[in-house]
């Protein structure tokens, strides 16, 4: 997926636990990249701009917050800002910021769930945006393990938030880990994944779960959040969307190879669903790559 696009080699040296980056500017001129850290970015005053995480493309309001996981492609386009107008803070750290064994400790639970949903990359409500400005602006000024408290403290408060969404679809980033707290559901995520290319029956899901059709359907909604048909179809177009950055077939052979039967149900389901056509994502990914002078 990566073929196009660019690898940043960040600052943040294994001595340091993360960097913290404050700039002013009238432009957003870096192109489409990703990166092995994890992202926390804060900007403000950039109505207008547009965002790209993953495979959803969006135009943001005056400020937001946004948290951005390993390997996921990500960037924020737009020019003809005043001068020192826009503000961005980026913070980035380690996959391994916090240890394996310590995130299975139950007090980390919240932040174990909030670092796998970041491989999909999460965009905070307005309202958490705004509680946490001054202590995102506030951190700059921190140093040494005050500094690396503060920051874990921000990371525990946003990850018990309510209000987020999830950006990109499951099936886009390959890194992704299935974890529901349920051997089932996990089952039959893996057999989504696996034959997402073909027709899918709730006969057959229901039978990787050991369940009646009936009783399978409410478990799954109750545990993910959404029904099998719809988990199914979301699967698909992060497939899909996947397959229109990193190669050049035909939006219609994708279409056919992951799963859907006609070319306009997939435009149409695939507009409704990201707020643009697969054309107009292709396209967004094929500007993001150069670089904006």
């Amino acid at each position: 997926m990566h073929d196009t696009i660019l690898r940043e080699i960040t600052p943040l040296t294994q001595s340091d636990c993360f960097t913290y980056f404050y700039r002013a500017k009238a432009d957003f001129d870096f192109p489409l990249h990703y990166h092995d850290e994890i992202e926390l970015n804060f900007i403000r005053n950039a109505k207008g701009a547009k965002r790209i995480i993953g495979d959803h493309v969006e135009e943001i309001g005056d400020q937001e917050l946004a948290l951005v996981g390993p390997g996921l492609p990500h960037g924020w386009f737009g020019t003809g800002f005043g001068k020192n107008q826009v503000e961005e803070i980026t913070i980035q750290f380690h996959k391994d910021f916090f240890d394996d064994k310590f995130l299975q400790k139950n007090q980390l639970n919240f932040i174990r769930d909030m670092l796998r949903r970041s491989l999909r990359g999460i965009l905070f409500s307005a309202e958490t945006t705004r509680r946490l400005e001054p202590r995102i602006v506030g951190l700059g000024k921190k140093q040494g393990f005050d500094s690396v408290l503060e920051l874990m403290s921000i990371l525990h408060d946003l990850s018990i938030s309510r209000e987020y969404r999830i950006l990109s679809d499951s099936g886009f980033n390959d890194n992704e880990v299935f974890s529901y707290n349920s051997r089932r559901i996990e089952k039959v995520m893996e057999f989504i994944h696996q034959s997402f290319e073909r027709p899918i029956t709730l006969s057959e899901a229901a039978k990787i779960a050991s369940m009646t059709e009936s009783a399978f359907s409410r478990f799954f909604k109750l545990r993910t959040g959404m029904t099998f048909i719809d988990c199914v179809t979301e699967v698909r177009l992060g497939h899909a969307s996947r397959m229109l950055i990193s190669s050049t077939r035909t939006i219609a052979e994708i279409a056919y190879s992951c799963g859907f039967n006609n070319i306009s149900n997939f435009n149409r389901i695939f507009r409704k669903k990201k707020g643009c056509t697969p054309r107009e994502l292709r396209q967004s990914y094929d500007q993001g790559t150069r670089v904006f002078i």
